[in-house]
């Protein structure tokens, strides 16, 4: 398991360093001065320390590109700002750490992050079907599909339109009986779709952008929809 810390001050690097060794004293560290050296690196650390504010490339913009590639990392966004915490979400971080903290604080979330590392890289976990899966037929086939999968899902033509990462599934069936398997890391915005809160990359009270596509929001929806969302996000520890 690797740890990095990314900020362009060196007493920022030390002082997270020296906590997370009082901790974890076998942890290997990497240590980058910019976000830029971070994206340059042939390997990424399985738990990240952000800064915010760095010269060139900064936090946020870092974490946006790093998300294109691995978005398993365990993000910790290390900062004097609060005024990007919402930011955060869009970019699935785990936790949000605003200086000055205590070290009870960070020994807290270092600890949360570890196991969560540790539940990631559990073989069940790393082949990507770590939840049971359903069975659709589509085009005269029998497709097995995983709730993790699935990024949203519309009706069209009296079909639901599973939208994965990389196919879309068309099958018969009703959207309240798909609902009801997806548990609460699903939403229902419209009633023609639901999302994955894994997947949001940003809303408004209109419509929802995700990694592929989008979906509606209905009006009335929108503010227990904006509460279901932070609750997910406190969940996975993401806020």
């Amino acid at each position: 398991m690797q740890i990095g810390i990314c900020d362009d001050q060196r007493e920022a690097r030390e002082r997270i360093a020296d906590e997370i060794m009082k901790m974890y004293p076998e942890a290997k560290l990497r240590f980058y001065e910019s976000g830029d050296e971070l994206l340059n690196t042939h390997q990424m650390p399985d738990i990240l320390f952000l800064d915010i504010q760095m010269p060139g490339t900064g936090g946020m913009e870092t974490a946006v590109e790093i998300r294109k590639k691995n978005r398993q990392m365990i993000l910790i966004f290390v900062t004097a700002l609060e005024d990007y915490v919402f930011q955060a979400f869009d970019v699935g971080a785990f936790h949000y750490l605003v200086k000055p903290f205590t070290e009870e604080k960070f020994a807290a979330v270092l600890k949360r992050a570890l196991e969560q590392c540790q539940e990631l890289q559990k073989p069940e976990a790393l082949s990507g079907n770590s939840s049971p899966g359903f069975m659709v037929t589509a085009k005269g086939a029998h497709i097995t599909v995983h709730m993790e999968e699935i990024v949203y899902a519309e009706v069209f033509n009296r079909k639901i339109i599973l939208h994965t990462l990389d196919s879309d599934i068309e099958y018969y069936g009703k959207m309240k009986e798909l609902e009801k398997m997806a548990g609460e890391d699903f939403y229902r915005p419209h009633r023609a779709y639901l999302v994955n809160f894994n997947y949001i990359k940003k809303y408004d009270a209109s419509v929802i952008d995700l990694e592929r596509g989008q979906a509606l929001m209905a009006k009335q929806n929108y503010h227990d929809f904006v509460k279901s969302y932070l609750r997910y996000n406190r969940k996975k520890g993401n806020w």
